[in-house]
């Protein structure tokens, strides 16, 4: 199968997993004010506990270093377990408040107390039902971004400009995981009608116009453009956007042979 076509099969699942987890993690809620240090997520990418944080993260546009800690990793799991005491995912490390938290609905809890000011909304409490549907949104991924694969070393923390329900960023998002590749996630939710559908193809017409002070707006003035996927990488000076030419990118420099 051509690799175009195969990147557009996963593209397909990817927005299944979107829809089974309602599409949360698409826009702003609140957006929060960054704090002076970055959060620290350590992250399975198709988890499902996982994804209930990222969504939070997204709705109050905030930043975070992710520590990718996929299944048979080693690189970042023993940290896991010396700070909090087990091996178990989501675990958030916040040094602004040297509060450190498993459970993904205390996390979203703390998220929203913290940095939205308000306690968490409905659509992202987590119910009895969201860990059913969560774990068939990774079934849709067929399990993509939860068991490691060999690779290089990145010195400095990548750069990925993202919002947790892009279905081409999540592509993205797995393979960083499993190449247990650290990142800082830049989270640029949705602002407004006009930010609705694909960069190339917006809902609203016309030339596109952020929302006045959001974050898409500085981004829009410091790159040009807004569209995601967009990774920056420090180690190489690489900096792309579309998420076929990022996943090469990352297969190409990073990945070793199994």
């Amino acid at each position: 199968m051509k690799p175009s076509v195969l990147h557009r099969i996963r593209i397909l699942g990817s927005v299944a997993t979107s829809s089974l987890a309602a599409w949360r993690g698409t826009s702003v809620v609140k957006a929060a004010i960054q704090p002076p240090q970055l959060l620290k997520l350590y992250d399975m990418e198709g988890s499902p506990h996982c994804r209930s944080v990222r969504e939070a993260l997204t709705a109050l546009g905030l930043d975070v270093q992710i520590f990718p800690c996929p299944q048979g990793g080693t690189r970042f799991r023993a940290q896991v377990k010396r700070l909090g005491g087990k091996n178990q995912f989501p675990f958030l490390s916040d040094p602004n408040t040297t509060t450190m938290l498993y459970e993904s609905g205390a996390i979203v809890d703390y998220l929203f107390r913290t940095y939205g000011d308000q306690d968490t909304p409905s659509a992202y409490r987590i119910g009895r039902l969201r860990p059913i549907w969560g774990g068939l949104a990774s079934v849709a991924r067929g399990l993509r971004g939860i068991r490691v694969r060999p690779a290089k070393r990145a010195a400095k923390l990548l750069e990925l400009w993202s919002f947790e329900s892009s279905p081409y960023s999540r592509l993205v998002r797995e393979c960083l995981t499993e190449l247990e590749l650290p990142y800082v996630l830049h989270n640029i939710g949705k602002e407004q009608f006009a930010d609705m559908g694909p960069a190339a193809m917006r809902i609203k017409p016309g030339p596109y116009k952020p929302r006045a002070g959001g974050r898409r707006e500085k981004l829009l003035a410091q790159k040009g453009r807004v569209q995601v996927p967009y990774l920056e990488d420090p180690n190489t000076g690489v900096q792309l956007y579309e998420s076929s030419a990022i996943i090469d990118y990352l297969e190409s420099q990073y990945a070793l042979a199994d």
